[in-house]
């Protein structure tokens, strides 16, 4: 079976002569729907950017973004809706977290190694600050 043309969108609208206002842009014509034929048709995408109409995912939003569709006509968008960080958050957080248990990690070992040698480390350096009190012998 063979699809059908999609429709001619205009090209942009021309530009204002200097000093008049900007025309308000028009809601976009309806678009034909399919038939419901699977799943539930109305559901919106967890981003809210497509809307299942039953057959396919549309688009929720206009590509200008200045409507939305509410599953039964465009309407002004107030806002698009909340974009996912991309995890940048969570890397952030995980980076410091790691950066943190290794630092603590540093710490524990030096005590460890302080507490376990302290005694031999001290007859280390007292050793060579006597050596370097001396005089040296010819």
């Amino acid at each position: 079976m063979e699809q059908p043309p999609p429709p001619e969108t205009p090209g942009p609208p021309p530009a204002p002569a200097p000093g008049q206002p900007e025309p308000t842009p028009q809601a976009p014509a309806p678009q034909p729907v399919a038939a419901p034929q699977t799943g539930q048709p109305g559901r919106f995408s967890p981003d809210g950017f497509w809307w299942w109409d039953g057959a396919a995912w549309r688009p929720a939003y206009s590509q200008d973004r200045l409507w939305r569709w509410n599953g039964q006509s465009w309407v002004p968008a107030a806002g698009q809706p909340p974009r996912s960080g991309g995890g940048v958050g969570l890397a952030i957080g995980l980076t410091v977290g790691a950066f943190a248990i290794v630092l603590i990690l540093v710490v524990v070992v030096v005590l460890v190694i302080l507490g376990t040698m302290g005694g031999a480390i001290a007859n280390i350096f007292s050793n060579v600050a006597a050596a370097l009190n001396t005089t040296p012998s010819p």
